[in-house]
């Protein structure tokens, strides 16, 4: 059984079908890639995953629990996480601030005995933030931001993380880093859903990806399956014509509809180590 089942999913605003039958399944242990055109619907499904857009038919399972109408912090409590495409960070916190907030409300609802500050160094280490910990998070660079956003997401010790566009602003070493992070947190048995417009991570970090062109899921399969598919070609680079070995690697522009949001970012970002990985997700 997967960990998330997304099952025959119709979402509508008005007029527009925003997703039409839409499945979708991410295993532990993974990380699964969502693509398709700007406003093909992958935040949508986001905010369906996380309970924050209503459904008019289909159902949402985690890790075999029908989700229903559960609402959003309830499902964060089962162990679902995510960032946003557009940043939502406290910007007047520290860096350690915004992650210590995760950390300690967690532990208010989880009842363990996890320590908030010990959970928060060991994030601060792993996404490589430890020597900014002391910013005021809207004094840095968005891809130093987005890091921060990371993070407090893996604060909560999530089984399921929900990336929207994380590499947004990020040049090509920093993208190979947080690609680096993400296998590392897949083997550590954590699933990740990814949306994210830069091919090169998504062929190399993801061992599915479906597709989304107007809310139906075009496409499921490898990074090679999906590279070779003529239908995606045509879907999400605009052409018809793609060449048979050339790799997917532009979005189409078509307006994003209710519910989503865009943004562009630039910034920096410092490596992540290795050693922390277990230690924030035990």
């Amino acid at each position: 059984m997967a960990l998330l089942e997304v099952e025959g999913v119709d979402v509508r605003f008005g007029g527009i079908h925003a997703l039409r039958q839409a499945d979708l399944a991410v295993e532990r242990g993974t990380v699964t890639g969502l693509i398709g055109p700007n406003g093909a619907g992958k935040t949508t499904m986001f905010n369906v995953i996380c309970g924050l857009q209503p459904l008019h038919r289909g159902r949402v399972v985690l890790d075999g629990r029908d989700l229903g109408n559960l609402r959003p912090h309830r499902r964060a409590r089962l162990g679902i996480a995510r960032t946003f495409q557009r940043l939502e960070i406290f910007g007047s916190l520290t860096v350690r601030e915004n992650i210590l907030a995760a950390a300690e409300v967690r532990r208010r609802w989880a009842r363990d005995r996890s320590n908030p500050r010990a959970v928060t160094d060991a994030v601060l280490a792993l996404v490589g933030l430890a020597p900014l910990a002391a910013r005021r998070a809207d004094t840095l660079p968005t891809g130093q931001a987005r890091l921060v956003e990371l993070g407090r997401a893996l604060a909560t010790r999530p089984a399921l993380l929900l990336l929207d566009e994380p590499s947004s602003g990020l040049d090509e070493h920093e993208s190979d880093e947080l690609g680096d992070l993400l296998v590392r947190l897949a083997m550590a048995g954590m699933g990740i859903l990814l949306v994210e417009h830069d091919m090169d991570l998504v062929m190399r970090v993801c061992s599915c990806i479906s597709v989304l062109d107007f809310g139906a899921v075009l496409a499921t399969g490898s990074p090679e399956q999906i590279r070779a598919d003529d239908r995606v070609r045509a879907a999400y680079l605009g052409t018809e014509g793609a060449p048979e070995d050339g790799p997917v690697d532009g979005p189409v522009d078509r307006g994003d509809p209710p519910g989503t949001d865009a943004g562009t970012a630039d910034g920096d970002t410092l490596r992540p180590g290795r050693a922390e990985t277990a230690d924030v997700l035990a």
